[in-house]
């Protein structure tokens, strides 16, 4: 298997950075983005030895719609533009976004640094579609209080669930990544009791552990994205982080996997009903207002552009 973009495998970070951005039209932007692509890794080799301790990584992904004119060769199997869901009153949309970069460390500054320089080398062969500064909130918690990330793989599972493996030899190495901005109902959220906010989640708020099956509502969080399908979890592998100023709060959310296939099933199990009218009550807190699908391909896919 080839070797991965550094950003995709290691456990979390205390800040990061998450930009989106828009190729502009014209073979120009194209060979401007292409040039991106074997510098990237060296990008961000030289601003992560400006302290090695901060433990900078770096992920450079793209869209389906860009990919087939960035490299009309090949394409990985699977991917596609993130598919919009709408239910009643609930609704996680598809929005813009040709380019990821998703830079983390334990430096705010040095992941501002290589973002800048990333920015600046495409000018004005890309538009800013959005960009959102992610944090560590107290012991790697959710806005909401709760700990996020319970259920992410842990050692060599991490490899097997986020990396694309021989099935697609050509892209072996990378990562198919699906991200969402949730903006937090956290007034609402705040008046619950704290028994009826577990009750959402499916865990206990102050310990994080899983409420016992006959307790545990099936409208729970974790009762609609943990699926078991022949005896196997389906897996993905998170590195979602709060964000927020004192007007919009929430989580962003991203997640790799090797196949885009058990994201769509736990979106699924979240947006629409199941035969008894259940669905995630979460989302009667929170919000989806963007949703983007990328692929991450492998250090070498890259190098070799």
């Amino acid at each position: 298997m080839s070797s991965p973009q550094s950003g995709i495998l290691p456990e979390g970070s205390q800040h990061a950075l998450f930009i989106t951005l828009k190729a502009a039209e014209g073979s120009e932007s194209l060979l401007a983005i292409r040039d991106l692509c074997p510098m990237f890794e060296v990008m961000t080799d030289k601003v992560a030895a400006l302290d090695e301790s901060a433990k900078l990584i770096s992920v450079l992904g793209f869209g389906d719609k860009i990919w087939g004119r960035l490299f009309p060769t090949a394409k990985p199997k699977q991917l596609k533009s993130f598919e919009e869901r709408q239910t009643e009153s609930r609704r996680a949309p598809s929005t813009p976004g040709d380019i990821l970069l998703h830079i983390r460390s334990e430096r705010p500054d040095l992941n501002f640094i290589l973002a800048r320089q990333v920015v600046q080398m495409l000018a004005k062969n890309v538009s800013l579609v959005e960009e959102i500064m992610g944090f560590r909130y107290l012991d790697s918690r959710d806005l909401t209080g709760f700990v996020d990330g319970t259920e992410n793989p842990e050692g060599a599972e991490r490899t097997e669930v986020a990396l694309v493996g021989e099935e697609d030899k050509t892209f072996s190495g990378g990562s198919y990544i699906q991200m969402q901005r949730y903006v937090h109902d956290l007034a609402g959220w705040d008046t619950l009791p704290v028994t009826e906010q577990e009750a959402k989640i499916g865990r206990t708020k102050a310990d994080d552990i899983e409420l016992s099956d006959d307790i545990k509502p099936l409208t729970a969080h974790i009762s609609r994205v943990v699926i078991n399908e022949d005896g196997e979890e389906l897996e993905i592998l998170r590195h979602s982080m709060p964000y927020g100023n004192s007007e919009e709060a929430g989580l962003l959310f991203i997640a790799y996997a090797r196949t885009p296939a058990h994201f769509d099933r736990m979106l699924d199990r979240m947006i629409y009903s199941d035969e008894q009218g259940g669905y995630d009550h979460l989302l009667d807190y929170t919000r989806a207002v963007t949703g983007v699908s990328f692929f991450a391909p492998s250090a070498a896919f890259l190098q070799a552009v």
